[in-house]
């Protein structure tokens, strides 16, 4: 950490413009905080009054620059899923490194592939036992980011979110190819074994808890799995979605099988074969250890898919 650095406390700054960084944007201003949003465009249908940054977040000089003035910093940016293992190291390395250069604490957006596949509930104590290219990806980056603090580097905490849902979360396995087709009455094209239990994650909530973790500095040098709503299987889930839409139900899941054959023709799906583990036996996060330090911020599922429900078929109606 740079020890001539002096840190606005209200500037803080937001890597990535995808759902979960719009989300951390909301919540950063609800806190009355202001705001600069990095993405490599510069261009983002942001709320007024946020500051848009064009740059290489690869670059530690330009994340150096991007990062200047804040107190914070919420990695929440990412290559494509299929270019993960290549780009998605050296990425957050820069951004981290700007994040040092500038003084700022760093809250990284993290997710739960580096557990590899649990019996029982996902919690924070667990051991790095995943298997996969990208769950061994997102366990070398943990622990990269984890040293950094320990070294006295910078101060970082990560936030753990389940497979998300919600307002502008378009690329989930439960985002458009599940929304679009259920507001309109058609199958929502789900994946693995729906009646399996499978905790998912409201990216508002998502914002919000990653909000939490920058301002409260007992969270520094740890993971904490963000608050969730109940969990219920994803039958039960996408029921409750029918539901808030009015609509009867109507759900085609695809296995492990039909993933490969997507996988043909479809990158993202021969990227998500490795992870059909999540969606074929219970998958259930455990967010107690959040809860206990920091409150239950988790909005109930019936709401939470009614808003989802609502944002999806404005989305429809725009087009």
């Amino acid at each position: 950490m740079n020890p001539n650095s002096t840190p606005s406390q209200d500037l803080h700054v937001v890597f990535g413009s995808g759902p979960l960084g719009k989300a951390v944007v909301s919540a950063l201003l609800a806190r009355g905080k202001r705001v600069r949003v990095v993405n490599r465009s510069g261009k983002a249908d942001l709320p007024a009054g946020v500051e848009q940054m064009a740059g290489d977040a690869y670059d530690p000089a330009f994340t150096a620059r991007a990062a200047a003035g804040a107190a914070v910093i919420y990695q929440c940016a990412q290559p494509h899923y299929h270019e993960w293992v290549e780009k998605f190291p050296p990425l957050q390395r820069a951004i981290l490194q700007g994040a040092a250069a500038a003084g700022a604490k760093a809250v990284i957006g993290d997710n739960l592939y580096m557990y590899g596949e649990v019996k029982g509930p996902i919690h924070e104590a667990l051991p790095y036992t995943a298997t996969t290219r990208k769950g061994k990806v997102r366990a070398a980056m943990a622990n990269e980011a984890l040293a950094m603090h320990a070294d006295g580097r910078l101060k970082v905490t990560l936030g753990r979110g389940s497979d998300f849902f919600g307002p502008e979360a378009l690329g989930s396995l439960v985002g458009d190819r599940v929304f679009d087709g259920l507001v309109s009455g058609k199958n929502a094209e789900a994946v693995g074994n729906i009646d399996a239990p499978h905790t998912y994650t409201y990216i508002k909530d998502f914002g919000e808890a990653l909000a939490i973790l920058g301002e409260r500095p007992e969270a520094d040098g740890q993971t904490w799995h963000v608050p969730n709503a109940e969990t219920r299987t994803t039958r039960q889930f996408l029921q409750i979605a029918f539901e808030a839409a009015g609509k009867p139900v109507k759900i085609n899941a695809m296995g492990r099988l039909m993933m490969m054959l997507g996988g043909l023709f479809i990158v993202e799906a021969r990227e998500s074969v490795e992870m059909m583990y999540e969606f074929e036996k219970p998958f259930v996060v455990d967010s107690s250890k959040f809860v206990r330090a920091f409150g239950d911020c988790a909005t109930p599922l019936r709401p939470a898919l009614a808003e989802t429900v609502k944002w999806y078929a404005a989305r429809q109606k725009g087009k």
